[in-house]
């Protein structure tokens, strides 16, 4: 997961005037070595039973007299149908759709002519092994090695440009969690053409989206919907939760006001998808906000030198991001290497479950 200097600098002109107005906002730290290669600098499971109910530990938001108006956590509004692979009628109702995109980025609004909304295959699916190298291996151990687990993926963005998807799968791509939005305007520009070719290919696929500190969790939730189809065997959305040191927005929350803005989202995201959504996060903000947190939830875990267990102690995870610099033939550079946790039954037991 990837964010550049330039797009740092369009969010600067959106949220220009989002300044730390509250006593909780401080200066966000310069991210650790954990951080996801989202940030340029440097860069689950747990059992089926366990993410179906609500998370019932979130704290409620602390009451500060300068904080800015809490969101409401019960949604009950409209949610709007994805546009992203609509057709388009014409130019003007592209313009006047009431969530704009820079003028940097019209390709957001291409829709093809057919929507992709069939479902996928039915069936178990061929599990590829293990083909990936990486530029920087990491040791975890003998007991603890990622290479030894049955279902092995990738997350991508813009960042890897042009991909051979069907090659991509035969080094060992199983799944690919696909980046789709940032905040309330961004599409990233490579999404419907890895959404559509990364099905195309065999993988399981999902969407994520990286939540912005400066903008309404319904506003988010609102884009990731636009944008994101919701289709029959499509993975559940992801929700990227980390902290970024170039991005505009220099708010930094209280834990309990970061749960309750995630929970916004995702209370959003599941009424619409049918699926809990997948929380992401890396180290320093996990300990920072997350602990203890959201037990009944998938998460999605970067731990990338060392094992979950020692990196996030007694947190259970589905997914696990073991290195940012994975290498494989099918795309040009490095990519994000994953790991289901569970054998290749499991995998496809809770793909199943996920279907029904």
């Amino acid at each position: 997961m990837r964010l550049s200097a330039a797009t740092a600098i369009i969010f600067a002109g959106l949220v220009s005037g989002c300044s730390s107005s509250s006593s909780l906002d401080t200066i966000a730290p310069r991210p650790s070595r954990e951080t996801t290669s989202s940030v340029v600098l440097s860069a689950a499971p747990v059992p089926a039973a366990n993410v179906g109910a609500r998370a019932a530990e979130v704290t409620p938001p602390q009451t500060v007299q300068s904080a800015p108006p809490q969101e409401m956590l019960a949604w009950a509004g409209p949610v709007p149908e994805p546009k992203a692979f609509a057709p388009a009628a014409n130019t003007t109702t592209t313009a006047t759709m009431d969530m704009p995109v820079p003028g940097a980025r019209p390709v957001a609004f291409v829709a093809p002519a057919n929507p992709v909304t069939q479902a996928m295959p039915q069936g178990r699916s061929r599990i590829y092994g293990h083909r990936f190298r990486d530029a920087k291996p990491i040791n975890f151990g003998r007991a603890k090695n990622p290479r030894k687990m049955a279902v092995h993926g990738v997350d991508v963005s813009r960042w890897q440009g042009e991909i051979d998807w069907p090659k991509l799968r035969t080094q060992g791509a199983n799944f690919a969690f696909i980046k789709a939005t940032d905040g309330g305007d961004h599409l990233d520009p490579m999404f419907k053409k890895n959404w559509r070719a990364a099905k195309a290919a065999g993988l399981r696929r999902g969407a994520y989206h990286f939540f912005y500190w400066c903008r309404t969790a319904g506003e988010q939730a609102d884009w990731f919907i636009r944008n994101v189809p919701r289709e029959p065997g499509a993975l559940p959305p992801v929700i990227d939760v980390e902290y970024n040191g170039e991005s505009s927005c220099k708010r930094r929350l209280s834990p309990e006001r970061v749960r309750e803005k995630m929970q916004v989202f995702m209370d959003k995201l599941e009424a619409y998808y049918g699926q809990r959504p997948i929380i992401y996060t890396a180290p320093d903000f996990y300990k920072d906000n997350l602990q203890g947190a959201f037990q009944n939830y998938p998460f999605w875990l970067r731990a990338v030198a060392q094992h979950p267990s020692k990196v996030y102690p007694n947190r259970k995870w589905l997914f696990w991001q073991y290195s940012g610099s994975g290498l494989s033939h099918g795309v040009d550079g490095k990519i994000d290497l994953n790991v289901f946790h569970g054998n290749e039954d499991e995998w496809q037991d809770w793909l199943e479950a996920r279907a029904s």
